[in-house]
Parts: C-alpha cells; sequence; structure tokens
C-alpha cells in the first residue's frame, strides 16, 4: 500500500513539473482571424495529440503490469505527447511556402496589371492563378471587392488574413496604389516580388541551419529513449527507482531533460517581424 501511495505521489509530482515547463514556455495568442480557417486547424492538433496520449497509456499501463513501475502511467503518455511537441520543427517550413506563394501571386498581379486593367479587377482576375498556400486569403479579397467593399477596407482584412509583415508590405503598396492610380505600381510590384523571393531563400538558408541542432537532438532522445526502454525490462536497473528517494531523483532528471528540451526549441525558433498594418495592429504602428 505505501509503494503504490508513493508511486501515485511521483507520478502527480511529475505532472506538475511537465504543466509548469509547458507553462512556462513562451507562447503568443492567435491572431484573430476567419472562423473556418481557425475550424480546419484545431480538430487536427487535437486529434494528433489524443492518439498520442492514448498510445502512451497503452504502454504505461503495460509497462506497470509487467514491471509494477506505476510511474510509467503517468511518465509514457506525457512523454509521448510532450517529446514530438518539443523535437518537432516550429512552422517555419508553412511560413515559407506562404511567403513563396506571395511572391507568385504578387507577379501574378504584376502581369495582369500590365494588361492595362484597374488594379480591383486586376486582384480578381488573380484568383485562379493563386497558389494553394494563399488560395483562401486571395478569395476572401475577391469576394469582399465583388461585395462592394472599398478597396482600401478590402485591403486590409486581406493583410489581417495573410497575418504576415510581408503580407503587410504587398497590402501597403496595394493601399498605395489604390490611393494614387498611378502607372508605377507595376513596377512596384515587381520590386517588392524581387525582395520577397530574396527573404525566402535566406529564410530557406536559416532554417536548414536551424535544422541541424534538432536532428541531434531528436536522435539523441531515440536513443536514450531505447537505452532506457531496454534497461527499465532489467528489474535491477530500476530497483532502486522503486523507492521515494528513487522516484524523486528521477522525477528531477526527467524535468531537467524536459527543460533542456524547451531550451533548444526556443533557441531555434526565430521571431516574427511585427506587423504594421491591418484592423488589428495598434493604432500607432497602423500605415
Amino acid at each position: 500500500m505505501n509503494a503504490l501511495l508513493a508511486s501515485v505521489s511521483a507520478a502527480c509530482v511529475l505532472t506538475g513539473v511537465i504543466l509548469g515547463v509547458l507553462g512556462f514556455r513562451k507562447t503568443v495568442p492567435p491572431p484573430p482571424c476567419p472562423p473556418s480557417r481557425g475550424a480546419r486547424r484545431l480538430p487536427k492538433t487535437t486529434h494528433r495529440t489524443r492518439r498520442l496520449l492514448l498510445a502512451g497509456l497503452v504502454a504505461g499501463l503495460a509497462i506497470a503490469l509487467l514491471t509494477g513501475w506505476v510511474v510509467a502511467v503517468v511518465v509514457l503518455p506525457a512523454a509521448a505527447a510532450g517529446i514530438p511537441a518539443l523535437l518537432s520543427a516550429p512552422a517555419a517550413n508553412r511560413k515559407i511556402s506562404r511567403l513563396d506563394a506571395m511572391e507568385e501571386w504578387t507577379r501574378s498581379l504584376v502581369g495582369v496589371l500590365t494588361v492595362g486593367v484597374g488594379l480591383e479587377q486586376a486582384l480578381i482576375a488573380t484568383l485562379r492563378s493563386t497558389p494553394e498556400a494563399i488560395q483562401p486569403e486571395v478569395a476572401a479579397l475577391a469576394a469582399r471587392l465583388r461585395a462592394r467593399w472599398t478597396t482600401s477596407a478590402a485591403i486590409r482584412a486581406f493583410a489581417d488574413d495573410l497575418d504576415d509583415s510581408t503580407g503587410d508590405l504587398i497590402a501597403a503598396t496595394l493601399l498605395l496604389g489604390a490611393r494614387r492610380r498611378g502607372a508605377g505600381l507595376v513596377a512596384v510590384l515587381e520590386g517588392l516580388a524581387e525582395s520577397v523571393a530574396a527573404d525566402v531563400r535566406a529564410r530557406r538558408d536559416i532554417e536548414s541551419d536551424r535544422a541541424k541542432p534538432r536532428t541531434t537532438a531528436r536522435w539523441i532522445t531515440i536513443i536514450t529513449l531505447v537505452v532506457l526502454v531496454g534497461l527499465a525490462l532489467n528489474g535491477s536497473y530500476i530497483a532502486p527507482y522503486n523507492t521515494p528517494l528513487g522516484r524523486l531523483i528521477l522525477l528531477v532528471l526527467l524535468a531537467a531533460y524536459a527543460l533542456v528540451l524547451v531550451w533548444m526549441q526556443r533557441m531555434s525558433r526565430g521571431q516574427d517581424a511585427p506587423r504594421f498594418i491591418g484592423t488589428h495592429v495598434n493604432p500607432r504602428s497602423r500605415a
């Protein structure tokens, strides 16, 4: 009975440590977005997390029944859900794809404007050739223009949908073009497309360098887990950790390893450039 109480207590302490580690992770509140976009992302993440937790729980119960190590019931589900999140690459690849799509869409817009049509008609016409990465945003922009929104309001909402500093730069250029109605918009957009292309190349090089330490940490973690599982099957090795002091030492070691993973992830995650346009930006910095 005392051993069971000690195991449950150790499991509760480990859960608290993991929650504390996750609580100290720097998170940025998601920007306001259309309900449909948020609805597409949330169920996928939640379903994946639930599957990992279920798989970890089944493995923990199996180990607890085979070895009597009750702490595994909490340790393995937490590790199954937490380690992939800590070792996964940030959303940089998706951002790079969106930047590439913005560059392609800007060049397409330049081609349409060269024909001599107006800005609003050109924005609607580019919907057919819009890359998939920003297809919903451009479709919403075209729908707003068809619904008789003012060009300025539609472009600002478009900037909010893109939710990116580069998207703000494109939107700001379109706003100036909508106000000036001059022939120089095409030349400005061409230069902007070249700038975005250079940004995409630079970000890809940076992300390639950041991926190296993540890959190293991922392999070290996998090897460590395999060794720990193999040693856990050896009753004599885990015997010292079945005591209250042993469980406490194990919790400290696991918490330290989790903190190292959090630290590594923070180091390999870049900071997004601040936005300066749109309806949800500080009025002092709004274009």
